[in-house]
């Protein structure tokens, strides 16, 4: 697979939205900013929001929807690379944000759900009906950690509910070409989940009476992390520690990986010529490169139409 390096310099990037002009739209995480990736390589700050800038979507209204996980403390890797760590010294909450990605102005949307605060929203997707379903992966601290939870939201500010709660570092979200299934990564455990819907918003309950069922785990030590589905149905899961894209069938009969050079591939998105072209942070080298996919991705709504 032949592999273009678009930018680096990028602090710990994440949530890559393929934009119609040829840029990218990313957040830095480690700098707190929504940034774009124009196609020369050059970088430009659109807001900076602080915190954890973590998942990016376009919304309905033409704005930027932030998941914020309100903040890492980083360390320095020995060749000089960027690592997340625990909660942040100066954490504030997690959060969902909205920014315009022409004029840089931003503003929260959501901090809680049912008087419950949000702790570190992480993943975003938009259905077609312009409601967004988002992962909150949690905080770790030193002795104790956080659980997750998988939420359903519109752009109005007060409409959210809970659709999964008790899972382990909910990450990347995405749903399938037809909207009947949301899937979930769960980090730590290294699985992939599925959530049949039956409206938007409306999860189907399992026979064991969860909402979600798993799709298929990973063996050995890797981490999944974000995601996107190509027009196959298939799901693209970013895996950490061995670094690269897994794409498992949409019933997880089977799964093929795609290498690339870092331990912290973190996300993917689809742009380009007939959404060809695959777009991939790796985020401990603060790089986002590019390359041609084995299939196209999946029209995101709002924006690849």
């Amino acid at each position: 697979m032949n592999v273009t390096e678009i930018a680096s310099g990028l602090r710990f990037p994440e949530g890559p939205i393929a934009m119609p002009d040829g840029s990218v739209i990313l957040v830095e995480i480690e700098r707190g900013t929504l940034s774009r990736v124009q196609p020369n390589g050059d970088i430009e700050v659109i807001a900076k929001v602080g915190g954890g800038p973590n998942g990016a979507a376009m919304g309905p209204d033409g704005w930027i929807y932030i998941c914020n996980n309100g903040g890492f403390a980083w360390h320095n890797l020995p060749n000089g690379g960027l690592m997340p760590g625990n909660q942040s010294d100066d954490y504030t909450g997690g959060r969902i944000e909205r920014v315009n990605p022409e004029t840089g102005e931003h503003e929260v949307v959501f901090t809680e759900c049912d008087g419950v605060p949000l702790k570190g929203p992480n993943d975003l997707v938009f259905d077609r009906s312009g409601g967004f379903y988002f992962t909150d992966l949690g905080k770790r601290r030193q002795w104790d950690m956080d659980l997750s939870s998988v939420y359903y939201a519109r752009p109005d500010g007060k409409t959210i509910t809970r659709l999964v709660h008790g899972v382990i570092t909910a990450n990347g979200c995405a749903l399938s070409p037809d909207e009947t299934v949301l899937y979930f990564a769960e980090t730590t455990t290294g699985r992939l989940w599925a959530v049949d819907l039956d409206s938007p918003g409306k999860a189907r309950k399992q026979p064991g009476g969860q909402p979600h069922r798993l799709v298929r785990g990973l063996d050995g030590h890797q981490l999944l992390d974000s995601m996107a589905v190509d027009a196959e149905g298939n799901v693209c899961v970013a895996t950490l520690i061995n670094g690269g894209i897994t794409s498992f069938a949409p019933d997880g009969s089977g799964i093929e990986h795609f290498p690339f050079d870092d331990i912290l591939v973190t996300n993917i998105c689809f742009g380009g010529k007939d959404l060809r072209t695959a777009y991939i942070t790796l985020s401990t080298t603060g790089k986002l490169i590019k390359c041609e996919w084995p299939r196209p991705g999946l029209a995101l709504n709002f924006l690849n139409k």
